[in-house]
């Protein structure tokens, strides 16, 4: 004992401390400020595990090197996290006004524009994929492509993308209020559309999954297993395991998933220039979705009779449903009677797909180029 808390000690630098330091930084937002505890608190532990000197957790046969082996590197939790999501998902606000869906695709303009900003200042293609994809704010998507196409990057793009989902309270309404003026923010939510029939409810999932797989075969897996949750909801004949994938399978592989991204968090992963680079690019992804979102919808407003709140745009993004929350709460301080939380969930779902696709078009261009 006495050799190992010697050893521990001369091994202790100030990168651990500065990393041990971002870790109860994590900590401190998960519990004093309520900042997404479920995502932030296991990534803010397994981090803090992580940069315990010679920490035997993080050793090749430690318990987080076995999670992260058997969920990350195989790609197996982002899959199972999405069944988790789907049987969530309620797409009846988007399905009764379609014209959110169009608010959903918007809102991955900052992918493809990151992506190609990544390309320009010479990341390679996998690499500036895996960085776009930061954007959506969705964690499982961001592992899955990084996985495939940039492994070493995984680590800080994987935590990006969760730490930028988690921080979508603080990060969205700044932009949000800096494109829209209060007369906007004050636009009243659209009557709820036309009762979406059990019919077309259990279709969606059937067709979404085989319109993605036609447009981008590789998406089957995640829109797949996605739509699979989705189908377990809607069915209404198996109650039993749509409350297990809302519940026992979510919790169980939310905790396992985010103690072993926190796990990558080492010093020698993070305190260098390119993570601290994919960093912000991950940031002005995240921003441009945002802002893509919320201009795309006051374009719309040039057509549309009916106006529609262009807050909602940046419920587009797939921070579900933590996007559609902050657009909700934002129309409520702005009007006690607006009430945005349907059409912004629509959005929000809208994004969730479409992060998928617009994630899969972009792997599947890559690895035809090799990569």
């Amino acid at each position: 004992m006495e050799y190992q808390l010697l050893s521990g000690l001369s091994s202790f630098t100030v990168h651990h401390a500065i990393m041990l330091a971002i870790a109860c930084t994590l900590l401190y937002l998960a519990i004093n400020k309520g900042y997404e505890p479920m995502l932030l608190l296991p990534i803010g532990f397994g981090a803090f595990l992580a940069n315990i000197p010679l920490s035997g957790a993080t050793a090749p046969d430690g318990w987080l090197s076995l999670i992260y082996q058997a969920g990350i590197a195989t790609e197996l939790f982002p899959i199972l996290i999405f069944i988790g999501i789907g049987a969530m998902i309620d797409f009846g606000p988007l399905l009764s006004q379609p014209v959110t869906a169009l608010l959903g695709l918007a809102a991955q303009f900052g992918i493809f524009a990151t992506a190609l900003m990544a390309l320009a200042i010479g990341f390679p293609v996998g690499e500036a994929v895996s960085i776009g994809i930061i954007g959506a704010a969705d964690g499982p998507t961001s592992i899955y492509v990084s996985a495939k196409l940039a492994p070493s990057l995984l680590a800080p793009i994987s935590v990006a993308a969760y730490s930028y989902m988690a921080l979508v309270p603080i990060i969205q309404p700044p932009i949000i209020r800096l494109l829209t003026s209060k007369r906007e923010r004050r636009i009243p939510a659209i009557a709820p559309g036309r009762e979406v029939s059990r019919t077309t409810r259990l279709l969606f999932p059937i067709a979404i999954t085989l319109a993605a797989g036609i447009i981008a075969p590789i998406s089957t897996e995640l829109i797949g297993a996605l739509m699979f949750g989705n189908l377990l909801r809607e069915s209404r004949v198996v109650d039993r395991l749509s409350a297990s994938a809302q519940n026992e399978l979510s919790n169980l592989v939310t905790i396992l998933l985010g103690i072993a991204v926190g796990s990558t968090m080492t010093a020698s992963a993070f305190l260098r220039p390119e993570a601290l680079l994919i960093l912000s690019m991950g940031l002005i992804a995240f921003a441009l979705d945002t802002a893509a979102g919320v201009l795309f919808a006051k374009f719309l407003n040039l057509f549309l009779g009916v106006k529609i709140n262009p807050m909602i745009g940046a419920a587009g993004i797939s921070a579900f449903p933590m996007s559609a929350r902050v657009v909700h709460m934002m129309g409520l301080k702005e009007d006690r009677q607006n009430f945005l939380l349907m059409q912004a969930t629509g959005a929000n779902v809208a994004g969730q797909v479409g992060s998928i696709i617009a994630g899969s078009i972009l792997l599947t261009i890559a690895l035809a180029l090799g990569y």
